[in-house]
């Protein structure tokens, strides 16, 4: 990350808490990429348990305990992916916005509209790529 770019300042807050957390314990050196990236790996996993036999998986089919429980695996996957994000010095933001906009390229409205098949599965067009998205330059 440049020093021009600089992340949410939410983000930053929720870092330098998560950073303190961790010195406080002394389990900064857990906190390997490989660690974070299996422990993100693993709550997300977790995200899905609530939703498990539902019908179709809505949100007015979880009970207040379920919807408790997706909340606080949520902030696990943010805390793991901050945390990560961190130890690799990526800015998740811009990160963030650069793949909206890469998506937006594979994925063009006039191409996939109503229509949820993988960027590949679509036949391809001499202006495939020509439309971007309205969001970012």
């Amino acid at each position: 990350m440049s020093k021009d770019q600089q992340p949410s300042s939410d983000l930053l807050v929720i870092r330098d808490r998560l950073r303190q957390f961790a010195a406080e314990r002394q389990w900064e050196k857990f906190h390997t990429p490989k660690n974070l990236a299996s422990a993100l790996s693993v709550e997300a996993a977790e995200l899905l348990e609530p939703f498990q036999w539902l019908e179709q998986g809505a949100v007015d089919e979880l009970g207040p305990e379920q919807w408790a429980a997706v909340r606080y695996e949520m902030a696990d996957v943010l805390t793991y992916l901050v945390m990560l994000a961190d130890k690799l010095d990526i800015d998740l933001i811009a990160a963030t916005n650069e793949k909206i906009h890469l998506n937006a390229l594979k994925y063009p409205v006039s191409k996939v509209i109503g229509d949820a098949r993988k960027y590949n599965a679509y036949p391809a067009h001499p202006q495939d790529g020509a439309e971007s998205s309205s969001l970012f330059p």
